[in-house]
């Protein structure tokens, strides 16, 4: 009793470290929006004074114009005075006068009319911005959970059929993601399909076909969901309602893999040494390639997947291991493991725990969100061989695998 009571207390002291640590999280976010903000207003500002800037032109041009058509004018005057006694001057003078008085009547209309016209400069609220943030509960999600700490057991195992009747090709599933209502969606690349597959009944129900080779895929929402696809290089959305459909596509300058998405920003790895990041629309926003001291991250770039409060990304390298980023994109470190060879697939559980697949090594290996190794969960005694990607069904607790080269997915039931 004494030893589950200084469990219960050691418990404690970890929430209270928890709830600092969030604090502290909201308040270093608050700090990244006030920039934002000021950023934001200083925009503004620096809008309004180049308008005031603009009109202060004009005006000042104005003034000038009127300002010589007066000189002109008294030099005419001046000039006809003077020929006063020359006739042939005189008539010469008058023709030039008139010409000059019929053109400075005419700016003298051109200026009496914009003099009636007020030059102002205002700035109107966005009131979309204004109505946005105050219908705002708060500045991000709050995560209560109980988190598992030590390792999972391999409880049992199956294998789901992939091939469709039709593939001409042995299935090559580089990718695979549940949908919000816990179906299975896996690339087939060779066959150049998106498949989706009852995880009760793990058979196929559906699947799209397409113009490129499908690797990497990420869940959207209820209705679609995003692939990266190679040869030609793109990113293909697909509507996952009723009947699976190809709808836009984004062309890229580059290769496609790994795929995820976060904040509505777009995260694609290209197999080599480089994230790139999107828009929705398809605008490449950055490239990141090296650390802060110029070192290449990257050798054989993989997978993509974010914790499940958003707050840290990890990144699959074949060579290199797991490279992880903070949320915004900020590298962090990178983990290596001799248990680990041709690190491929990466998924989370969603209770704080990473899994990786290693392609050389036949394995699954779990860490915490902080890196820490917890051990490792299927081996290849298992069944497992050339694992390329990973989906983890919290609901079920069951781990869905893609193999290289297999008309097979290996389910994983762990407890």
């Amino acid at each position: 009793m004494k030893t589950l009571s200084e469990s219960k207390e050691s418990r404690l002291e970890s929430l209270q470290r928890a709830n600092d640590e969030a604090i502290d999280q909201i308040a270093k976010f608050q700090n990244v929006l006030e920039a934002i903000f000021r950023k934001a207003a200083d925009s503004s500002r620096k809008e309004v004074v180049e308008a005031c800037k603009k009109l202060k032109k004009e005006i000042l041009q104005d003034k000038c114009t009127i300002d010589n058509t007066y000189d002109i004018l008294q030099d005419t005057n001046d000039k006809l005075k003077n020929a006063a006694t020359n006739r042939a001057q005189h008539f010469v003078c008058s023709k030039e006068a008139e010409n000059i008085i019929k053109e400075a009547e005419q700016e003298m209309i051109k200026q009496d009319t914009e003099d009636n016209i007020d030059v102002d400069v205002s700035f109107r609220p966005n009131n979309t911005l204004m109505d946005y943030i105050q219908g705002l509960h708060g500045i991000g999600d709050v995560l209560a959970a109980k988190k598992k700490k030590n390792l999972y057991k391999l409880r049992d195992s199956r294998d789901i059929n992939i091939k469709s009747s039709n593939d001409a090709n042995t299935c090559r599933s580089a990718g695979c993601c549940l949908t919000y209502d816990n179906q299975l969606l896996v690339t087939d690349f060779d066959n150049k399909k998106v498949k989706r597959i009852d995880i009760c009944t793990m058979t196929v129900t559906d699947y799209c076909s397409l113009d490129s080779h499908p690797t990497g895929i990420y869940c959207i929402s209820q209705e679609e969901a995003v692939v990266a696809c190679r040869d030609p290089h793109n990113i293909q959305f697909v509507s996952i309602e009723d009947k699976m459909t190809p709808t836009k596509k984004i062309d890229t300058s580059h290769r496609c893999f790994g795929i995820a998405i976060k904040d509505d920003f777009l995260y694609v790895t290209d197999v080599r040494t480089s994230l790139y990041e999107y828009d929705m629309n398809g605008t490449l926003l950055r490239t990141i390639i090296n650390d802060n001291d110029g070192n290449k991250l990257f050798s054989k770039i993989r997978h993509i997947i974010f914790s499940e409060s958003g707050d840290k990304m990890f990144i699959s390298d074949a060579d290199n291991g797991l490279v992880c980023f903070d949320g915004m994109g900020n590298y962090v470190s990178t983990i290596k493991d001799n248990d680990l060879n041709g690190v491929r697939g990466v998924c989370i559980d969603r209770r704080g725990n990473i899994f990786v697949a290693g392609y050389s090594s036949d394995n699954l290996v779990q860490y915490n969100e902080d890196g820490k190794k917890i051990g490792v969960v299927v081996k290849q005694d298992d069944g497992l061989k050339r694992p390329l990607s990973m989906a983890y069904s919290r609901e079920q607790n069951r781990l869905f695998v893609t193999m290289d080269n297999s008309d097979l997915l290996k389910m994983y039931e762990l407890g």
